[in-house]
């Protein structure tokens, strides 16, 4: 038997990508699912505001976060928590702290936050403090978080913040969107592709590849400025 494997999409599709309007009416959604969803607004603003992948924000603890009172801060990402099976693992648990994707296993990525991140955190350390290991966001017995758990509050939290045509289409249908959605604001806003690359984890090649229908869209939007800059030249008197 001959047999070739499903080849995967691996372009994110627009129309799976939240704008900003969109998500701040989602995170609204999420802390308002009282106590469990105000623990879990900071995770999901991790994957929207600093592009981390679940795993790597279910892995966050408060010593990788530098938060100030004022300003921009900065994440320094050291791993991911991954479900590999107790069979899998050296010492039994289902889950197991590996390096960051494509990295060496003591690598680091630091990632500066916008100031609405580092006051989502702030709030967050202040009402929940950390596990006994640090970790930021835990279930009710400290344990790992569960991707079961999370993506139920986000589908409750969709289906009340989004529209009935929203509701019925691809977005932000994963948590995982909200890191493409991250992703494609920082491009859609002009943030240097190599810069991107380095904050989301990529390499660059792997940026243009899943990301070539957003980049796309940010070149027709660069050939009009680009269009609109010739114009003003060739209006200057003397030109």
């Amino acid at each position: 038997m001959r047999w070739a494997v499903p080849r995967a999409a691996e372009q994110v599709d627009p129309e799976s990508v939240a704008n900003p309007p969109q998500v701040r009416r989602l995170l609204a959604a999420v802390r308002q699912q009282g106590r469990r969803g105000e623990h879990l607004e900071a995770f999901f603003g991790c994957l929207y505001h600093a592009a981390l992948r679940p795993a790597e924000a279910i892995h966050l603890t408060r010593r990788q976060c530098q938060l100030p009172a004022q300003g921009w801060g900065r994440l320094t990402l050291r791993g991911g928590v991954v479900r590999a099976g107790r069979s899998w693992t050296d010492d039994g648990r289902a889950h197991e702290v590996r390096g960051l994707e494509a990295r060496a296993p003591e690598d680091t990525r630091p990632v500066p936050v916008p100031p609405v991140l580092v006051r989502m955190l702030r709030r967050h350390v202040d009402a929940f403090g950390t596990a006994p290991d640090g970790r930021l966001f835990r279930t009710g017995r400290e344990g790992v978080l569960q991707e079961s758990g999370y993506g139920e509050v986000w589908a409750r939290a969709r289906s009340t913040a989004l529209t009935e045509e929203e509701a019925a289409s691809r977005l932000a249908r994963r948590p995982y969107d909200m890191r493409h959605a991250g992703v494609s604001f920082w491009l859609s806003s002009g943030v240097d592709p190599a810069e991107c690359a380095r904050r989301a984890g990529h390499s660059l090649s792997v940026l243009f590849r899943v990301y070539a229908k957003v980049l796309a869209q940010s070149e027709e939007r660069s050939n009009r400025r680009i269009e609109t800059a010739l114009r003003e030249w060739e209006d200057l008197p003397g030109r």
